[in-house]
């Protein structure tokens, strides 16, 4: 039996190398986790991304290892194609039954990188709305008005045209108040005046709005107001819309100005040239 110790150092130093690349290249990857994540907390202390970068540099660390596995098993006189057509093969069947997966992988690394939404911004997405209560690595749980849990997987998502409610600034309120048509002008100029006071007077509502005369409707003179209220929040522009409302109905009352209602006017036309039994 030969034994050829040159072979056999040759070996052994080519499996220390690649350890040493293989700890080295960890070590890298530990530093570069932790800056990322000292970055990602600094902006955002529970940002879901938290979650995900472990999960990444964990699959960098496996890639790294099967190279230097197949680097020293070519170093051994092993055919490095076969064994990659092996895994190929392998692969192929794990890779069409994780495609989903994947895609979620990936779509909620693009939905948090972006910045498209976060725990607890309002959105609507794919015909669903509601808050975010928690983006996961397959998906985003969405709890709507009625307290419903929906679940969306986030490749649907990422595809997806996605409303973040959250992100305005300010929301329309635009309100139509119909009067009688036998209010005179005055009634209908003073009615003008009550809009514009409760707006200017009211600290939510900004200062450049709009008081017309819209139309003229079936049964009203419409004066539409427009506007906008300080706030992205759906339930904060509920309340002050429901304020604005209250002040309005009040003023006009106070200046007996009447609200119109649907109503018709009949007008009987009497012909007294022809009677008949």
């Amino acid at each position: 039996m030969n034994f050829d110790l040159s072979k056999l150092q040759t070996n052994i130093i080519a499996i220390v190398i690649n350890v040493i690349i293989l700890i080295a290249l960890f070590k890298l990857i530990n530093v570069v986790d932790k800056k990322i994540i000292d970055k990602i907390k600094s902006q955002e202390s529970n940002s879901p991304l938290l979650r995900f970068i472990p999960v990444i540099m964990k699959l960098l660390k496996v890639i790294l290892v099967f190279l230097a596995i197949t680097g020293i098993l070519q170093t051994q006189g092993y055919s490095i194609s076969s064994i990659i057509a092996g895994f190929g093969i392998g692969g192929l069947a794990v890779g069409m039954a994780a495609k989903d997966t994947l895609a979620n992988i990936f779509g909620s690394i693009s939905i948090l990188s972006d910045h498209v939404y976060r725990i607890g911004d309002y959105v609507k997405v794919n015909g669903v709305e509601g808050y975010v209560e928690d983006v996961t690595i397959r998906s985003t749980k969405i709890r709507d008005l009625d307290n419903f849990l929906t679940t969306v997987p986030n490749n649907v998502v990422a595809n997806a045209v996605v409303i973040n409610v959250s992100k305005a600034y300010k929301r329309l309120l635009k309100v139509t108040f119909g009067v009688t048509y036998s209010t005179d002008n005055d009634s209908i100029k003073r009615a003008k005046e009550i809009l514009k006071e409760v707006a200017t007077n009211h600290k939510d509502i900004l200062k450049n709005f709009t008081i017309a005369i819209h139309d003229m409707g079936e049964s009203s003179i419409n004066i539409r107001f427009m506007g906008y209220i300080n706030t992205g929040s759906y339930f904060k522009f509920l309340r002050v819309r429901g304020e604005f409302l209250e002040q309005v109905i009040a003023g006009f009352r106070a200046a007996n100005i009447d609200f119109a209602f649907p109503s018709r006017s009949i007008y009987i036309e009497s012909d007294n040239s022809k009677i008949e039994n």
